[in-house]
């Protein structure tokens, strides 16, 4: 893989200059900064593919497996969903702070090995197994977006309640967009993640022992389903508050982080 470390290393580069001139656009509103950091996240976009396509062609399998793996294919989910709905809604301030969260993901993946470790076997590989991994990341993708939009609704609605009246407050969508969007994700998240639990119920039954539905991971998975459903039916029902749903929106996102590193803790995801 050290031929292709460099790829990595420019996008880490690359993305951190990204974020930084978004944040000189979060200050002060400059278009013209704006334009350099969606140009400079569009070629993070392009480096994190050619990367992720030469380490599925050199390990032989799509690379989902380890920590390393799922960490930046999480961060290119993230670049991803963000471009395109700047391509199709141009949400201001969405790629600044979607890409905050890419960021820091991405930076944590760098202390992690890139290579399965021996345990992993042939098994692990298999196709049930990697597209369960990869309906998770990007469920993952699409809660973390509902997660931005439900912030700034929060945020919105802070600062109308207290009447500040500033730049920041003229520069972000509506109360009902923001709402809007942050119930698209979820509607997208919630199946995939529904399907992504079936697929790994399945392949548990075929490689693990009997109990392994009372692992910590499981369990975990399970209640960050169930939350969002949850929040899905409330919306549905029109019962809740839309600011108490937002906030619960944010509970539920807690939740889902406590599940990714619930790996540490469980018996077979811990090769991760």
């Amino acid at each position: 893989m050290a031929e292709l470390r460099w790829i990595y290393d420019l996008t880490i580069f690359l993305y951190a200059a990204s974020v930084l001139f978004y944040f000189n656009d979060f200050l002060q509103s400059n278009r013209k900064v704006k334009r350099l950091a969606f140009g400079l996240l569009v070629v993070v976009w392009a480096l994190q593919t050619a990367f992720f396509v030469s380490q599925t062609i050199t390990k032989m399998y799509f690379p989902v497996i380890t920590l390393f793996e799922t960490l930046f294919f999480y961060s290119w989910v993230l670049v991803s969903l963000s471009l395109a709905i700047h391509y199709f809604f141009r949400v201001d301030l969405l790629e600044f702070f979607a890409n905050i969260i890419g960021f820091v993901v991405l930076v944590m993946s760098m202390f992690l090995p890139e290579t399965p470790i021996a345990a992993v076997s042939s098994i692990l590989t298999s196709e049930l197994l990697l597209t369960h991994v990869t309906l998770a990341m990007f469920s993952y993708g699409a809660f973390s977006l509902s997660l931005i939009f439900s912030g700034m609704f929060l945020l919105q609605h802070k600062m109308l309640k207290e009447r500040r009246w500033t730049q920041l407050l003229r520069r972000l969508p509506s109360l009902d967009q923001l709402e809007s969007f942050a119930y698209r994700m979820n509607m997208l998240g919630v199946p995939m993640l529904l399907l992504s639990i079936v697929l790994g119920i399945i392949w548990g039954k075929m490689v693990l022992p009997e109990k392994f539905m009372l692992d910590a991971k499981v369990v975990l998975s399970l209640m960050v389903l169930i939350s969002y459903s949850f929040w899905l039916y409330k919306r549905y029902r029109d019962t809740m508050p839309i600011r108490r749903m937002q906030q619960w929106n944010i509970v539920a996102f807690a939740l889902l982080l406590i599940n990714f590193f619930g790996a540490l803790t469980s018996t077979f995801h811990s090769w991760w």
